[in-house]
């Protein structure tokens, strides 16, 4: 099974803790169409993805599709990377009064309840077929989530009194948990595509990290040193999905993620859930070259930040010209679970070239400078 070196460094960069027994993950941005389109992707994959996103989608064309993608998404909440950068690079001998205030000003931003860092993302090749009306998936891919968090305040001192060296030190506390998936997906179509149901059957290796690394001025922060081992633990996961086309230019859909409720062993000999996640989408054709998509979360999904949660709503829009030859994307998503974060913009590109197709797509946070990216290739016949 092919592990992503990238994914795990990002996953080794940004982990925390939460309390064991109540883990679940976020619903992560597969693919860079959907990330062009704000992150929607239930009612409109019907590429190889379909196999992460809505197992029913396989059946809704007759393609054969082999695709190999990757991104990631990070997340800076309260500016929490910002202040450890400016406590990284702070003169501690210089003992002046507004330089001990600068310092309690660093760490106070450190300290601000629900700062946070934390990153998702996904690498895998995909495959597609189809026998008539019956659609057949399968994928070897690495979904990945993590987050940061200080569990101990950082403190402000002159350990030697008046006039000596400031002291400004902390703790942040580590997890992360990457799901290594085999999938094997099945989907069948009726009454010429009206309707089509699908189910994605999973072999997971979870590797759950669990680690911790010290919050220090003047010092660089450094937490792939002080992660540990990852726990390993195979289970398995089933997704139930399902699309509605009333016309040709408006589709309804549902997809039911891990309904079994996998669960992994944890580092410190307690247990990892991955919890059911439910979305929802919607996709309208205003005229064929033309798609307008939005999907909702109707779980809310924690997190392994504490006191974060996410519900996602994505909203986006594909125009393609020439046949295809060129698509263009762009979108918007917020999570409705914290009310501080913005709608994030997304946009993407995608080329098709006879068989071969290329997509980008990626977006940006300006208030939180929070980023995420991801690229795809693939052969559609």
């Amino acid at each position: 099974m092919r592990r992503s070196a990238l994914l795990c460094t990002a996953v080794l960069l940004v982990a925390s803790v939460l309390p064991l027994h109540v883990l679940a993950a976020e619903f992560v941005i597969v693919g860079p169409r959907a990330m062009g389109m704000g992150g929607a992707g239930v009612a409109v994959t019907t590429n190889a993805l379909a196999t992460y996103w809505n197992p029913a989608g396989l059946a809704m064309t007759q393609t054969v599709d082999i695709r190999i993608q990757g991104g990631v998404l990070a997340q800076d909440r309260l500016g929490l990377g910002d202040a450890l950068h400016d406590m990284e690079n702070f003169d501690t001998s210089d003992t002046s009064s507004a330089n001990l205030a600068e310092a309690q000003s660093i760490a106070d931003r450190v300290n601000q309840p629900r700062a946070s860092v934390s990153v998702n993302g996904s690498a895998g090749l995909y495959l597609k077929g189809h026998l008539g009306e019956h659609a057949f998936g399968f994928n070897v891919s690495d979904v990945a989530t993590g987050g940061g968090f200080v569990s101990t305040p950082v403190q402000v001192s002159q350990p030697g009194g008046a006039g000596t060296p400031i002291s400004m030190a902390g703790q942040m506390a580590l997890r992360g948990l990457e799901a290594r998936q085999l999938a094997f997906s099945y989907a069948y179509a009726f009454s010429d595509k009206t309707f089509a149901i699908g189910i994605t059957a999973k072999v997971i290796m979870g590797a759950s990290y669990n680690g911790s690394a010290p919050l220090e001025a003047g010092s660089g922060v450094s937490t792939t040193d002080h992660f540990g081992k990852p726990t390993i633990s195979t289970t398995y996961g089933i997704d139930l999905g399902a699309i509605y086309r009333p016309t040709s230019w408006f589709r309804l859909a549902v997809v039911a993620k891990d309904i079994n409720t996998p669960t992994f062993d944890a580092a410190d000999g307690g247990q990892l859930k991955l919890e059911p996640q439910v979305r929802a989408g919607v996709a309208i054709n205003p005229y064929s070259s033309l798609t307008l998509t939005a999907d909702v979360d109707a779980t809310s999904n924690k997190t392994f930040v504490p006191g974060v949660k996410s519900q996602l709503l994505s909203l986006g829009l594909e125009q393609t010209i020439l046949s295809e030859f060129l698509s263009f994307r762009v979108g918007t998503f917020k999570n409705m679970q914290d009310a501080s974060t913005p709608f994030v913009p997304t946009a993407g590109l995608g080329l098709r070239w006879f068989f071969f197709r290329a997509d980008a797509g990626g977006g940006y946070d300006f208030r939180e400078k929070g980023a995420l990216a991801s690229a795809s290739i693939s052969l559609t016949f």
